[in-house]
């Protein structure tokens, strides 16, 4: 299980600092609706560009965190829980404009990547 929860931490904080660092600015084909960057997927989902900015600082400083967890496993998880609740969001917000499972389909396995960091490092 150990090894698991580590290749989930890997993939999940590396993933979302490429999504929020590298890709801000670029379209892919898992953004929401028909939007071409992450300020339009936000504006798709009819929420202010302020939002935009909170949850990307939330998703990099969790990301941080979770990388930072291989020394300090302290933060391990706290920031896979707040992963995982933002990405409950972006579960709800690609249902809420109906885009298709292929665009959904990141935002699920970051979420069950997380369930599995979380279940890992739960208190016992």
């Amino acid at each position: 299980m150990k090894i698991l929860v580590q290749i989930c931490m890997l993939i999940v904080g590396l993933g979302l600092l490429n999504v929020w660092l590298l890709r801000f600015k670029k379209a892919t084909a898992y953004r929401g609706s028909t939007a071409t960057n992450m300020l339009e997927e936000f504006a798709v989902y009819g929420l202010p560009a302020w939002s935009c900015y909170a949850v990307g600082f939330l998703k990099v400083v969790s990301a941080l965190a979770l990388l930072a967890g291989f020394v300090y496993p302290v933060l391990i998880l706290p920031a896979a829980v707040v992963i995982a609740v933002l990405m409950a969001g972006a579960l709800f917000m690609h249902a809420k404009v109906g885009d298709p499972l292929k665009k959904i389909l990141p935002a699920l396995g970051v979420d069950i990547a997380c369930t599995i960091i979380i279940v890992g490092h739960w208190p016992t």
